[in-house]
């Protein structure tokens, strides 16, 4: 009936105490400027892979191979929310989530809107294709641009194009929680999913009380980890989002929006 177990996924639920980033979230829109628990998860991703860098490679032959930064890939909703796909920010630890919130929104409101050129051109030759050619041009892209590195212009495409990890939000569908699956041609070892912030009822100090919580699933690639690697990943995690400003790197003078650069010492691997 069945065929021998060969999938690598391993799955996982947390739920953390949410006053801190709703606290940086208040602190960032008071400053005018409009930043999200997907774009802080985002950086708090970039952290955890900073802490633990065996996690930033890529796989091939069976040997792991350093990437040179750590981007990370957001998902997002495009054709009035009835597709997915994403933007791939770079070097996510040295940029501040003001900057992250303002690239991401302006390159998603493109795609939205058809004015991004490289998705569009993507887009029309994989909607022209009938699906049995359409999985062979899949594999053909990823093998050019995940194992040979190599960029496809004629394809509108570039060389890794999913980044160090993904991140995507469920919570913007009223979704409490959930879990995606690790596709094989996106080559990245964690996938993170940011639920709906809502009161729970919890234990605090031998009292229930209510807390905002923010519930968050991850989907881990177990050829890239194993229960010490992510128990190390999940301890830079939680030290992220428990004072998410106290990692922020300095604002740019160039960043729309943002006031004159404050002194913040920058993730250090």
């Amino acid at each position: 009936m069945w065929k021998a177990p060969d999938d690598p996924q391993i799955f996982g639920a947390l739920e953390l105490d949410a006053r801190p980033v709703l606290a940086f979230l208040e602190n960032e829109r008071a400053a005018g400027r409009r930043v999200t628990p997907t774009h802080v998860v985002g950086r708090a991703v970039s952290h955890a892979l900073q802490k633990v860098p065996e996690l930033n490679v890529r796989i091939r032959g069976g040997r792991a191979y350093p990437r040179r930064t750590i981007d990370v890939f957001f998902i997002t909703a495009v054709g009035n929310g009835k597709d997915l796909s994403g933007v791939k920010i770079e070097d996510v630890p040295h940029k501040p989530a003001t900057e992250i919130a303002i690239e991401l929104s302006e390159r998603a409101a493109a795609m939205k809107a058809g004015r991004d050129r490289d998705f569009a051109k993507s887009k029309r030759l994989m909607d022209a294709l009938p699906p049995r050619l359409l999985r062979v041009a899949l594999r053909a892209t990823a093998f050019l641009t995940e194992q040979l590195q190599l960029d496809v212009p004629m394809l509108a495409l570039h060389r890794s194009p999913f980044g160090s990890a993904m991140v995507s939000s469920v919570g913007m569908f009223g979704l409490p929680q959930g879990f995606a699956p690790l596709a094989w041609m996106y080559d990245v070892p964690l996938l993170v999913l940011v639920g709906e912030i809502t009161a729970r009822a919890v234990v605090e100090n031998g009292v229930v009380v209510a807390r905002q919580m923010l519930p968050l699933t991850a989907t881990i690639d177990h050829r890239y980890a194993d229960g010490w690697h992510v128990s190390q990943l999940l301890t830079a995690f939680r030290e992220y989002l428990a004072d998410p400003s106290a990692f922020e790197p300095r604002l740019t003078d160039s960043t729309p929006g943002s006031p004159p650069a404050r002194a913040r010492a920058p993730d250090r691997a």
